[in-house]
Order: C-alpha cells, then sequence, then structure tokens
C-alpha cells in the first residue's frame, strides 16, 4: 500500500511539474509585455498639442462627424470567407486520416457529410441574398 501512495506520488509530482513549467512561461510572458509596456510609458515623449489630439485619417483634416456609415455587406462577405476558410482547414487532417488503412470508407462517409453542411450553409447564403453582390 505505501509503495502505491509513493509511485502515485511521483506521478502526480512530475504531472505537475509540467504544468509547473507551463505557468512559469506565461508569468514570463506576461512580465515581458508589462516590462515593455512600462519601458515604452517611462521613454517615450509627452508633448501633448492640440494638432495630436485631433482625429487623424489617412492625412485628410477630418471633416464633420467622427461616426461613418459602413455598409454590413463587406462584413457579411468577411464572416462568409472566415467560416469556410476555417471549415477548410479540417480538410488536411482528414486527408491523413483517410490514407491510413482501415479507415477509407468511414472518414470518407464523415466528410461528405461534413462537406454536405458546408454547401447547406452556401446555400443559405445564397437563397437570404448574401452573396449578392450589389
Amino acid at each position: 500500500m505505501r509503495e502505491t501512495l509513493g509511485g502515485s506520488t511521483a506521478v502526480a509530482a512530475e504531472y505537475f511539474q509540467s504544468y509547473s513549467v507551463v505557468g512559469l512561461l506565461a508569468l514570463v510572458g506576461v512580465l515581458f509585455v508589462g516590462v515593455a509596456f512600462g519601458a515604452g510609458r517611462l521613454l517615450r515623449p509627452v508633448v501633448p498639442t492640440p494638432e495630436k489630439l485631433l482625429t487623424y485619417e489617412c492625412g485628410v483634416d477630418p471633416v464633420g462627424e467622427g461616426w461613418a456609415h459602413t455598409q454590413v455587406r463587406y462584413y457579411v462577405y468577411a464572416f462568409l470567407y472566415v467560416i469556410f476558410a476555417v471549415d477548410s482547414i479540417f480538410l488536411f487532417p482528414w486527408a491523413t486520416v483517410f490514407a491510413a488503412p482501415g479507415y477509407g470508407a468511414t472518414t470518407l462517409v464523415e466528410m461528405f457529410i461534413f462537406l454536405g453542411f458546408l454547401a447547406v450553409g452556401l446555400l443559405y447564403a445564397y437563397k437570404k441574398g448574401v452573396l449578392a453582390w450589389t
């Protein structure tokens, strides 16, 4: 009984030691960012002028309100791109599993189901008129 407890204690210590390395690395990362921001705040010149407090947009002096009306369709296209780009990433691991012996038929069916979901999403976007460029 004593050996089992001693063995499990050693396994637990090794387990938490691997997490302590991750925690130490996270702490070093946070300290690095904190030191970088602190050094930037201490070393930068602070000379506020009225020109520096103006809104700056591509070298053009601001005219009118600060709010601009943006077309939402650009965001929809970007959203659709992200969805299909992320989904297409899943095709690469599928290709490696498909080549493994014994997984061919199963992964082929799973991939067609996955591609079916993508096709339904694309058809839905088409039916809603999202893909019509106006």
